[in-house]
């Protein structure tokens, strides 16, 4: 059996609901009068909600107390599980669900290590939720990724030191909480964007068993 173990993020590794993030941040701003485009969505990716929130308004150059931010955040959370709630098992990404077989077939533990608050529940809707060995989400860390925290709690539960955990990730701010945490990295999406990835991959279809094979041997 493999010393090995694997953390996943989950938006843009298991599957995509950054298209419903974008949309509700992009009715919010619509709602306060200005536009929002996918160029500026780009900063808020890897990002808490709370900072988003403070990142669009400087966007639009909005000032509002923190009563109205807090109505604002709430609004917006409200929208995004309106999309989620109506996600099924189409959406999960191409590639992923025969690496997580062979990992489960290999007797290899595997986490999800993501900072998002309703990572159980888009697991439940797309089916994952017994898959994995253990869930990290928004829920369980106080410090945000780049600081290793997730990924540094996710190992404990996989009872596996940190040396040996693969962590796969879609943001920069991932791959350097994984380094932070002195894990091995495979960055998903663009090489360039994600140059300090131990491993580049363009999309899921390249991450597959053969390839998780190589790693762990």
């Amino acid at each position: 059996m493999s010393k090995k173990a694997f953390i996943f993020d989950l938006d843009g590794v298991i599957v995509d609901t950054a298209k419903y993030h974008f949309l509700a941040w992009k009715n919010l701003a619509g709602e306060l009068g200005f536009e929002f485009t996918e160029k500026q969505n780009e900063q808020l990716k890897g990002v808490s909600r709370v900072r988003s929130l403070d990142i669009l308004l400087k966007i639009g150059k909005i000032e509002l107390s923190q009563e109205e931010k807090d109505r604002l955040l709430l609004q917006k959370n409200e929208e995004y599980l309106t999309y989620i709630e109506k996600m099924t098992s189409d959406e999960i990404l191409p590639g992923i669900p025969a690496v997580l077989d062979f990992l489960e077939k290999n007797n290899i533990v595997f986490a999800l290590g993501s900072a998002s608050k309703n990572a159980g529940l888009i697991l439940e809707k797309v089916g994952l939720l017994n898959k994995f060995t253990a869930i990290v989400d928004g829920n369980d860390v106080s410090k945000a990724k780049p600081d290793p925290e997730v990924f540094l709690i996710a190992a404990k539960k996989l009872k596996t030191e940190p040396k040996y955990c693969i962590v796969i990730e879609d943001a920069v701010a991932g791959i350097e909480a994984a380094h932070n945490a002195g894990m091995f990295s495979i960055g998903i999406g663009d090489p360039v964007h994600l140059n300090a990835a131990d491993i580049n991959l363009r999309n899921t279809k390249e991450l597959t068993p053969d390839l998780i094979q190589k790693i762990i041997t």
